[in-house]
């Protein structure tokens, strides 16, 4: 009783200090994000500055419709193919994960395949641009390497094995339900923690994700997310900061807060990852934890 009462303690005070390593990051960028250019320049990053400054935030507003509109793009892109994502990997996972279904072993093999080689970046983007044409689309947001994860689809079929009892499945079997009906009204509703932390990790990859929008959208940059202008911002104003403008142009950039405006960009970019979070926490804890167990 007393061993187990030290673990817990050593275990609560070690898991203590790495949430608050884990945190100070993050702290700093916020902080940071509100620092006097100046300050920053000369004393370098603080959690406590000795100047306070709105600048970097007052930067973002001139440029909100432009953000606003980027903030759609991602909202859309990652609630449609986190949506898809889910539908997806659950229609995979599941016949998977029964033993009923003769090629279950085959699919988990070719799933797992996968993780280990793909064709590669260069027949990638050829089969995308040239066969599907999903270039300056929303599509090519959407679909390239973001709409289905081997990862997912592993963790799911895991769930589905060792989280839905065998005997109610077949119990709905006995009472004439087909596979899809069985799916449907029991797999599914006692799979909400799985398919919560699919969802998340799918969200989170595509809200993330400016690698698509670099690759796929030459033109339409009316299409860029968040994380696309972000990043333009920041290569923007590296620029005007390197000194190659001149005039008047160049002596209002040198009074642009470069410094704290990337790090207010990079609050703005994970602000909705902060909210939406810890209401999902319950399930994603316990989906992880079921869904990691070998079946």
């Amino acid at each position: 009783m007393l061993k187990s009462k030290r673990f817990n303690t050593a275990a609560t005070i070690i898991l203590t200090v790495l949430v608050i390593i884990t945190l100070l990051p993050l702290a700093l960028i916020v902080i940071s994000s509100f620092t006097k250019e100046s300050a920053l320049i000369r004393n370098g990053y603080s959690f406590w500055p000795q100047e306070w400054s709105l600048d970097a935030y007052y930067y973002m507003i001139k440029q909100g419709a432009v953000i606003l509109r980027s903030y759609g793009v991602s909202v859309f892109v990652t609630v449609v193919g986190t949506a898809a994502s889910v539908i997806l990997t659950t229609m995979l996972a599941y016949p998977m994960s029964r033993k009923s279904f003769k090629y279950h072993n085959a699919l988990s093999f070719f799933v797992f395949f996968t993780m280990l080689f793909n064709g590669g970046l260069v027949p990638t983007y050829i089969n995308y641009t040239t066969v599907f044409h999903v270039k300056d689309t929303f599509f090519g947001l959407l679909v390239p390497s973001l709409m289905m994860s081997a990862f997912n689809v592993l963790l799911m079929k895991s769930y589905f094995v060792t989280g839905v009892p065998d005997e109610i499945l077949e119990a709905a079997y006995i009472d004439g339900a087909n596979e899809f009906q069985t799916m449907w009204k029991i797999a599914i509703p006692l799979s909400k923690p799985i398919i919560t932390t699919v969802a998340m990790f799918s969200g989170i990859a595509y809200w993330n994700d400016w690698n698509n929008g670099y690759i796929y959208l030459t033109k339409r940059t009316d299409l860029y997310s968040i994380q696309n202008l972000l990043n333009q911002m920041i290569t923007d104003i590296q620029y005007l900061a390197s000194g190659k403008v001149t005039g008047n142009i160049g002596a209002e950039v040198a009074k642009l807060p470069t410094t704290s405006i990337r790090m207010a960009i990079a609050f703005i970019a994970m602000l909705p990852l902060f909210i939406i979070y810890p209401f999902l926490q319950k399930y994603f804890a316990e989906g992880i934890t079921l869904g990691a167990v070998k079946g």
